[in-house]
């Protein structure tokens, strides 16, 4: 079997056997094949495609060349959420709490930000002290004393889907549907959730920017997981503009602890939270509908249990609790700066890229891991789309640490809000849930 010989194969758009599959990645990791090898068919997969069942084999060969946890008694019962990256993505940090003070055990490793979407890893490290280098080991004893854990991706996972992901982003390969599918779901496989939950985010400020992309993207994702024997959702949902008030990394983890406090009973993080910890509760078994699982979980938060988990959380990864109280705890900026709105009318839509990218010129975003960034910086939307705006009331605010930088984010800002004299219509944030059919 050679390399050259499944390129061409795949080059005229025939399908691969699951041994070549194992072939071509075993080729990778061990050297065998050259980058400009691999390239070419990761653009032959591009123009060509693979099916559903090449996917899935694709995926397993990508579990497989590292490390996959073992939680053990609890791997069955372990629950993972992914999101596809979004602007004021907050709703992982609300979740897990959320979820662990509900009884379930919760496992989550993520990643840094790059580009304009943010990383939940970024958010946490502005907790002063907080840790997000957890060993494996360490990782499975944590979720195994207090039911939840939050690390950064490990090289020993996966290992293969970093060597093809390195390839991909030279090559212009990126948005192939089943190598973004196979990429997701091997590391959440490989992360020892049995019980997965994917938010696929359409908009502006997503990578997929239509929902029916982002069907096709959740449908096949779906059912590799089922393929491989675990059970996936995949909920669609908006990304149209930044989710929550606050874009940036301190500024997000306020407003999650504003959310855990049940100071935050409705809009968009709200309804996202619940809907995604209803959904999970439904999947482990716990409830059979929405309604009772919603119900329970907001007396978690009423009761101040999920907030309790949150710090418990902290706690455990050498985080400083008292930000909890205590605000000034956090990195503060230099300039908070309010600006007003020039018109009246009502918020009709806010750009999410836009407002991203003035996040990232601040510094609260990177181009490359390795950047540096700043966690006190950020924009906090004092009005969303729907609510009524006059002449002189604040629509937005930015934190910032650069007079220069705070002008150029200024003008991204004025150009993401969409002000006019009619009361825009309501529009669900989720669009559509995908779960595995039934045999």
């Amino acid at each position: 079997m050679r390399v050259v010989d499944l390129i061409d194969k795949k080059k005229h758009g025939e399908q691969h056997t699951q041994e070549e599959i194992k072939f071509l990645i075993s080729s990778l990791m061990d050297g065998t094949a050259p980058d400009y090898q691999i390239a070419a068919w990761l653009m032959a997969v591009y123009f060509k495609g693979m099916t559903e069942e090449e996917t899935a084999w694709l995926t397993e060969e990508m579990i497989h060349s590292g490390e996959v946890i073992d939680f053990g008694v609890l791997t069955d019962s372990i629950v993972d959420k992914h999101s596809t990256g979004g602007v004021g993505d907050k709703v992982t940090i609300t979740l897990i709490p959320l979820l662990a003070a509900a009884g379930v055990p919760i496992a989550k490793l993520s990643g840094k930000g790059l580009g304009h979407t943010g990383g939940t890893i970024d958010k946490l490290e502005s907790i002063p002290g907080f840790n997000t280098n957890l060993s494996i080991p360490e990782l499975i004893k944590q979720v195994n004393q207090i039911n939840v854990a939050i690390a950064s991706q490990t090289q020993n996972l996966t290992p293969a889907d970093g060597k093809l992901y390195a390839l991909r982003d030279v090559t212009a390969t990126v948005d192939s549907m089943p190598l973004i599918a196979s990429s997701v779901v091997s590391k959440k496989i490989a992360s020892g959730a049995k019980n997965i939950i994917l938010d696929v985010k359409y908009g502006s400020g997503a990578f997929m920017k239509t929902p029916e992309d982002a069907v096709e993207l959740s449908r096949l994702m779906v059912n590799i997981g089922k393929f491989l024997n675990h059970s996936i959702t995949a909920v669609i949902t908006s990304m149209e503009e930044p989710l929550g008030r606050a874009v940036g990394n301190a500024l997000e983890i306020i407003e999650s602890i504003e959310f855990l406090k049940g100071n935050i009973k409705a809009g968009d993080i709200a309804d996202l939270t619940y809907s995604f910890a209803a959904i999970a509760l439904i999947q482990v078994g716990m409830y059979e509908t929405e309604e009772e699982a919603k119900d329970y979980l907001k007396e978690l938060v009423a009761s101040g249990k999920a907030l309790e988990k949150f710090k418990e959380l902290i706690m455990a990864q050498g985080g400083d609790a008292e930000v909890i109280e205590n605000y000034d705890k956090f990195e503060l900026p230099t300039y908070k700066v309010k600006y007003e709105s020039k018109k009246n009318g009502y918020v009709q839509n806010i750009d999410a890229y836009k407002i991203a990218y003035a996040c990232k010129l601040l510094g609260a975003g990177r181009d490359r891991k390795t950047d540096p960034i700043d966690y006190s910086v950020g924009i906090y939307l004092n009005k969303k789309s729907g609510e009524s705006v006059n002449k002189g009331d604040i629509l937005y605010t930015i934190y910032s640490n650069d007079t220069e930088k705070t002008k150029i984010a200024q003008k991204y800002c004025d150009e993401a809000f969409s002000i006019n004299e009619n009361k825009p219509s309501h529009n669900n944030m989720i669009y559509k849930v995908i779960r595995a059919e039934e045999d």
